[in-house]
């Protein structure tokens, strides 16, 4: 068969990853005349890695979405020499692939006597969450990042129409209830036939959207060439509203196990465009490591150090016998702010080896973050892996006993073990994209009002700090960062060399006593650790230690079912969503009470009912 194809392309940065050019060189054997259609413009360097592989580049600008994009990239080619074609194929840039040659699916699809086919359909709704569909409802259909329409339905004047008729698509939900959602049913309404490559009959009762929920049953079992970009980034309530949220995790490992595409593909795009926090959660980038046991029976040739912030000499016993935990081949970096702290803490390491301990002097001005950004700068260079901890003395909480406790979780989660440590070193050895391994966010007693509050006051000063740095990943104040809160970790010196280079000085830190908790420069450092660390290319993690996951899945359930109790059975629901939104609700009701005189208070709740009711599936 001859075939044009018409490749839709979107990148805010236009910028062409490789991922995409892959995909479009094993299109092009198959195709006689590549089309890619860019809504916005392309970087120069990225418009010539797309003239190596398209026959033809179309820069238009960026409305319409995916749609518009193959309504003007057909109208620009015109009908004439369409309908020369055995086949026309509409694909886009939502794709990763193909994981199987696409010849192996053309020669099989050119079997079938049909008007049109696809990759994947998708099974619909009974209802219309978009609220915008014609029908009312989610009509089961073909999906639309990979179509073909054959030469009788292209030159057929119900096609042409279709596309002629084609109203201003103006956001995703349009996009959906205008085009994709409808094209499979109206032509078969029409007459037309069809059929997909992958059958996915026999899931239908399982998951509406095979192809995002079971993608490796897909690509194990029924040869599926491609994979979606947003099975790793999108809402986690696609996969938690069904599933254990296995499906991404799932299929990292088995395309690392089984197949040879390249994964730096799938990162080079995703830490450019996707919010790590997502990542994370798809991903689930969490990494429980054991305390007793080493997990491989060899030594890593990385060069591995201790950086470690000592201001509290009361904490320096205990600091000792943790740094005793690191690899005896791992160096170990002291910083205090007077030689009588520095002479003080050479005697009390020395039994760790004179030769391998070294004392640093630092100014008492930005305490840890400046000790490890500036004060310890010159020795980065000479390590591949850092530890890096401090004398977490959180004593501000009475009892005490709740600092003692954010302290261990710290130490715990970070360096809790020899084996521990080695067994870190061997995850950054085998995993060359993982940047920073952090403790997750602390719950416990005060802290528990941090879960949904991580960024505190510092999110415009994480911002102010991203735009200085020249950081452009994704920021997004209603997801959290992947940052030490407690400032403990382990990170790859490249994927955090650059904020060592910003330039930064002591008189950029408060003076002493800084006589706040929250909100300075540190506080903001803090955060931004994860960003620098994606900028660079490479993703973050939380690190438990064994020992520690298991009092984090009691205390997780404990809270959880307090939570229920509480709140669940009280708003007389059986789903989490829907109790969610009756949370909402009440909440935004009370506010209009409090504000409002009462008859526009009646008024402005009813009219928020409404549109939580419209953009949800709750009656």
């Amino acid at each position: 068969m001859t075939r044009y194809a018409i490749y839709f392309f979107y990148d805010k940065d236009g910028i062409v990853d490789e991922y995409n050019i892959y995909l479009l060189h094993d299109l092009k054997k198959n195709v006689d005349h590549l089309m890619v259609v860019s809504n916005g413009s392309l970087q120069e360097e990225e418009y010539r890695k797309l003239e190596t592989i398209s026959d033809e580049i179309y820069e238009r600008e960026n409305e319409g979405f995916d749609v518009w994009a193959y309504k003007k990239g057909m109208e620009k080619t015109g009908w004439d020499v369409l309908g020369k074609y055995d086949e026309i194929i509409l694909l886009n840039f939502t794709n990763f692939g193909p994981v199987y040659p696409f010849s192996q699916m053309f020669a099989e699809m050119d079997t079938y006597q049909v008007d049109f086919w696809g990759i994947t359909e998708h099974y619909g709704h009974d209802y219309d969450p978009y609220q915008k569909c014609k029908y009312g409802y989610l009509p089961r259909h073909i999906q639309s990042s990979f179509i073909a329409i054959r030469k009788k339905m292209v030159n057929s004047s119900d096609f042409q129409n279709y596309w002629r008729d084609m109203p201003m698509i103006h956001d995703y939900a349009e996009a959906i209830c205008y085009h994709e959602a409808i094209f499979t049913k109206e032509f078969t309404e029409k007459g037309y036939t069809s059929k997909v490559y992958v059958d996915t009959a026999d899931l239908e009762e399982f998951s509406e959207y095979p192809l995002m929920l079971y993608p490796v049953e897909l690509i194990k079992n029924r040869k599926c060439p491609i994979f979606k970009r947003k099975t790793f980034f999108n809402c986690y309530e696609e996969f938690l509203d069904v599933s254990c949220g296995q499906s991404a995790y799932e299929l990292y490992e088995y395309l690392r196990d089984f197949t040879d595409y390249d994964l730096n593909m799938i990162w080079d795009n995703l830490l450019r465009t996707a919010n790590m926090y997502d990542l994370k959660q798809r991903m689930q980038l969490n990494y429980i490591v054991p305390t007793h046991v080493k997990l491989k029976n060899r030594v890593s040739h990385k060069r591995v150090a201790l950086f470690m912030h000592i201001y509290s000499m009361d904490l320096a016993e205990m600091c000792k016998e943790y740094a005793s935990l690191m690899p005896e081949y791992a160096d170990i970096y002291l910083t205090t702010n007077t030689q009588e702290k520095a002479d003080a803490l050479k005697r009390i390491f020395l039994s760790l080896g004179k030769e391998r301990v070294k004392v640093v002097l630092v100014e008492n001005r930005g305490r840890d973050v400046s000790a490890l950004l500036i004060g310890l700068k010159e020795y980065l260079d000479g390590y591949d892996y850092i530890c890096f901890i401090h004398d977490k003395k959180a004593d501000q909480s009475s009892p005490k006993m709740i600092g003692e406790s954010f302290a261990y979780h710290c130490y715990e989660n970070t360096l809790s073990s020899r084996e521990f440590a080695e067994n870190v070193i061997e995850l950054f050895d085998e995993n060359p994209r993982l940047g920073l391994l952090v403790p997750p966010t602390p719950f416990h007693g005060p802290y528990y009002s941090t879960i949904g509050q991580e960024w505190h006051t510092n999110y415009q000063n994480v911002l102010e700090l991203a735009k200085k740095w020249n950081i452009r990943v994704d920021i997004n104040e209603s997801k959290p960062p992947v940052a030490p809160l407690g400032t403990t970790f382990w990170f790859r010196k490249e994927a955090l060399k650059s904020l060592f280079n910003v330039g930064l000085t002591y008189e950029d830190f408060p003076k002493e006593p800084t006589g706040t908790n929250d909100g300075n420069i540190m506080h903001a450092i803090e955060r931004i650790y994860p960003f620098v660390v994606q900028q660079n290319g490479y993703y973050c993690g939380w690190l438990l230690s064994d020992k520690y996951a298991k009092m984090e899945i009691t205390n997780l359930y404990k809270m959880f079912r307090d939570v229920n109790e509480a709140l669940f059975w009280s708003f007389g629901v059986d789903d989490r969503q829907a109790m969610l939104y009756k949370i909402r609700l009440a909440n935004w009701k009370f506010w209009l009470y409090e504000h409002l005189p009462k008859p526009v208070w009646k008024i402005g709740a009813g009219f928020y009912h409404f549109i939580c009711k419209k953009h949800t599936n709750i009656k």
